[in-house]
């Protein structure tokens, strides 16, 4: 989809090191992908389930694999699997994530869910306008945990 896999480049334009690829193994089959070390991954599986070393992510799983890894060993359930490899230039600061929000800090995280909130009640706003075509209502954002949101370790 985007970025090189295994020697292969996407003709999409990438104005940053990302890497996406969508992948089916059949059954029972595995496959080893190089990957460049310095970059971070995740494998998210679309349809089946699989064996990324000791991980066995299934439907709408994301495994995340972190950077420092040489290739990936990627094992189809006996039914197959179709998955996303994710990947690329790992942040190099730390960063808050909750629920479909991402920021610097806790503060960031309930300015955004705030915004979210005003968009839904006036169908759409400056930073989160409605989505043409889209025939659904729109999602609320869930409550806010009791604590302070904190940054995500840069290891699993």
């Amino acid at each position: 989809m985007i970025g090189t896999v295994a020697g292969v480049t996407s003709p999409a334009p990438a104005y940053t090191p990302l890497v996406g690829a969508d992948l089916t193994i059949q059954p029972g089959r595995s496959l080893t992908l190089p990957l460049t070390p310095s970059n971070e991954y995740a494998v998210l599986v679309v349809e089946g389930s699989l064996e990324v070393g000791d991980l066995t992510p299934s439907f709408g799983e994301l495994a995340y694999l972190g950077a420092g890894r040489e290739s990936v060993d990627l094992v189809a359930s006996s039914n197959g699997v179709r998955c996303l490899l994710l990947g690329g230039e790992p942040f190099t600061e730390e960063l808050v994530m909750w629920w479909n929000f991402i920021g610097r800090t806790h503060e960031d995280i309930v300015e955004a869910r705030d915004s979210w909130q005003s968009a839904i009640a006036a169908a759409g706003n400056d930073r989160f306008p409605m989505v043409p075509g889209y025939e659904g209502d729109p999602l609320p954002a869930p409550p806010l945990p009791g604590t302070t949101l904190k940054p995500r370790p840069r290891s699993r």
